[in-house]
């Protein structure tokens, strides 16, 4: 199966939060998946790479992402053209200082609503940096989400930019400690949005999700 890239439709941005309380209400059971990070981590960047050019907004100025932007997407089996409908999640970016404390306020209200409402057929997807792995921020994150059964991969993207074989090394030998400290991590991938390594094998983790996820 594929991601159909390019069909992906903008749903709505949701920045207050009752609007996003009434919305998960009528959604009680959807199923897709949720893309959060620490800001400038190329989050944007990553869900154009699986979802098609121009699905996010991709910005210079982190922390750009100011609401929780909802789209439609499909994936299709291309032996028998059966289409499945979904739902992907643009999460603002955790993290990032150089916003107004009112703002971080409100995001952090939202991402507390969200993680508290959402169904669990939701995967979560947890884009670090590579370059900068288990920075406080995100430490402080994986410890609000553990008591949410929400299954979740870890993305250390950025990867081309770590220059030597020692620092992939020292990357990748921190797994286990990953996997023992943080249970509800699942599985963890190296990519690189930019030049696109790691890519298809993090489309086909999430086509499995999806596609064992009950109707």
């Amino acid at each position: 199966m594929n991601i159909q890239k390019g069909t992906t439709e903008f749903l709505m941005g949701i920045d207050k939060v009752p609007q996003l309380q009434t919305w998960l209400n009528e959604h009680p059971f959807m199923s897709g998946i949720a893309f959060v990070g620490r800001s400038n981590v190329g989050k944007s960047s990553l869900i154009n790479s699986f979802f098609g050019k121009n699905t996010a907004r991709v910005s210079k100025t982190p922390g750009r992402t100011r609401q929780i932007n909802i789209f439609g997407f499909t994936i299709i089996d291309p032996s028998t053209k059966a289409e499945k409908e979904f739902y992907l999640f643009d999460v603002p970016g955790y993290g990032h200082a150089d916003v107004s404390k009112e703002m971080a306020k409100n995001w952090g209200e939202l991402l507390d609503v969200f993680f508290h409402m959402c169904s669990e057929k939701i995967l979560l997807m947890n884009i670090q940096d590579a370059r900068h792995p288990l920075q406080d921020s995100d430490n402080a994150f994986h410890e609000y989400i553990k008591s949410f059964d929400l299954e979740t991969y870890l993305m250390f993207n950025k990867i081309d930019k770590l220059k030597t074989q020692s620092e992939r090394s020292r990357l990748k030998a921190i797994q286990p400690e990953i996997y023992k400290s943080f249970k509800w991590v699942k599985q963890i991938h190296f990519i690189s949005a930019e030049k696109g390594d790691g890519l298809a094998a993090v489309e086909q983790a999430m086509i499995t999700f999806l596609n064992r996820i009950p109707e």
